[in-house]
């Protein structure tokens, strides 16, 4: 039988806290569980190794026991095993948790002191998938226990659970305690979340954010048609192996209003092109188009260019995967006439003689 170095199995160092060894085996846990991996055996095997190293670990008094062991474990192991061989299961003599023995008072029955711990060898059964070296020290062959990792709720098989209880057992269902975190119930895991600035500009061509992230620099990419509350999923990059979500926020831009997909701006013409008409030169987010100003255009009236608008982050079926722009011409009149200018103008509004808008017609 060979010792078994549970710190060296997660990874983790042996003054490792109880957050660590927590970090460390849910990580594993994801990567190596069974239902994750259908028919891999050497998965399964691996995942037992990690649940049995985590049994141990995480639970205060088997960790106790377990550092104990050092340089007398093939001592105490053959101690363990004459106990297996003793009448209904337990021994009489050569128990190193029974009185005389290394681990004296480390374990007691229900009515001594710190009797919420009970340790017994069995047996019958496999051990639940627990090796010969753990079944020696705890006890677990194929029987049942009560942990004090359990909140004391009573016995479970152990080595057994699924990994939704798995996960349970350790507070996990509901995502533990992270800053800018959220629990994804379905997978056990934190969802971390990073909120993510921009400007119009790069919502629309979409852009590149360097976040840190437990310690840790990393760079995201932002596609095109985020809008302020876009939630954008990193699977993997959050805390722990966990998912990350950007949820965006889209700074107001000085020229351009949005809704939606479609944007909105203003634009200043002329008297001259509002009375006569003219091709007029639009920014828009794409670069720069000509709008034809139809002669007699009214102040006000609003021109739809279509596909100038914003990406759809999610375009749906049927309908289009960019927005329009909306144009509305502001016309700015001439100020500070000349003589010369005023007269013209009279003589001009004289001939055209313009009903009073004032005026309703029945």
């Amino acid at each position: 039988m060979d010792y078994r170095d549970y710190y060296a199995t997660l990874g983790v160092k042996r003054d490792a806290t109880p957050a660590e060894i927590k970090r460390a085996f849910r990580k594993l846990a994801r990567q190596h569980h069974p239902d994750l991996k259908p028919g891999d055996k050497a998965a399964e095997a691996r995942f037992k190794e990690i649940n049995e190293a985590n049994e141990v670990l995480s639970d205060p008094d088997k960790r106790s026991k377990y550092d104990m062991l050092g340089a007398n474990w093939e001592a105490l192991s053959q101690a363990g095993a004459g106990r297996r061989g003793a009448p209904g299961g337990r021994a009489a003599a050569g128990d190193p948790f029974g009185p005389g023995g290394q681990f004296a008072g480390f374990s007691q029955g229900a009515g001594g002191p710190g009797g919420n711990v009970r340790y017994e060898f069995r047996s019958s059964g496999d051990g639940g998938g627990f090796s010969d070296f753990f079944r020696t020290f705890f006890g677990a062959a194929g029987g049942a226990e009560t942990s004090p990792a359990s909140g004391g709720r009573g016995s479970r098989p152990v080595g057994g659970a699924s990994f939704e209880d798995i996960l349970a057992g350790l507070n996990l269902e509901g995502g533990g305690a992270a800053p800018n975190g959220r629990a994804n119930p379905a997978h056990g895991q934190v969802t971390s979340e990073a909120d993510v600035e921009l400007g119009l500009e790069e919502a629309f061509h979409g852009t590149r954010r360097l976040l840190e992230l437990d310690g840790k620099r990393l760079e995201v990419a932002v596609p095109r048609g985020v809008e302020t509350g876009s939630r954008i999923r990193l699977r993997g990059k959050g805390a722990d192996g966990g998912d990350l979500d950007l949820v965006t926020r889209v700074r107001p831009h000085s020229v351009f209003g949005r809704r939606g997909a479609d944007l909105s701006r203003d634009l200043p013409i002329t008297l001259r092109e509002a009375l006569l008409g003219a091709e007029v030169p639009v920014e828009t987010l794409k670069g720069k188009v000509l709008l034809k100003i139809p002669a007699g255009t009214q102040n006000g009236r609003t021109f739809r260019l279509t596909g100038q608008g914003m990406p759809r982050l999610k375009p749906k079926e049927g309908v289009k995967p960019v927005g329009d722009l909306l144009v509305t011409v502001r016309v700015i009149l001439p100020t500070n006439l000349g003589d010369e200018a005023r007269t013209a103008a009279g003589t001009l509004l004289d001939l055209v003689n313009q009903p009073d808008p004032r005026v309703t017609t029945s």
